[in-house]
């Protein structure tokens, strides 16, 4: 990565730590008629999905964030402690950035790399500001 995305990446986290009030932890349920609250993945689970031991950047209650180097490439990975939070972190995105998004987490890198790492995470890839909503025809 390049150093001006990787300044505007913690530029980006440091600006929603300093700014985000401690939330909640909402809870995720599985489907099925026995609804059980399911954990959300940590930064260190996320990482091991695609073969990274991650070097930790935040450590925060609201947001922890790592940073991996993988023959896929170079990404941030960030979990929040709530959905709150990672819209809040969205709504700041660069739009000019991909990012994959899951529940409580987005990774953030080039293209190329969420491309390659999107299945192993199953993550939504977002392509430009999610914020805007196509034009009807």
């Amino acid at each position: 990565m390049t150093t001006f995305p990787r300044l505007a990446a913690f530029a980006l986290l440091a600006g929603l730590v300093a700014g985000c009030s401690s939330g909640g932890w909402g809870d995720y349920v599985a489907a099925g008629e026995n609804q059980q609250p399911a954990k959300p993945l940590t930064v260190e689970q996320l990482s091991a999905k695609v073969g990274c031991k991650p070097k930790m950047q935040v450590e925060a209650t609201e947001l922890r964030t790592g940073y991996c180097k993988t023959e896929d490439g170079e990404f941030f990975v960030n979990t929040f402690a709530n959905e709150k939070l990672k819209d809040e972190w969205m709504d700041r995105a660069p739009e000019y950035n991909p990012h994959l998004v899951g529940p409580r987490w987005t990774v953030l890198g080039p293209l190329k790399v969420l491309e390659a790492v999107k299945e192993r995470l199953n993550g939504d890839l977002h392509l430009m500001d999610h914020r805007v909503s196509p034009t009807p025809k």
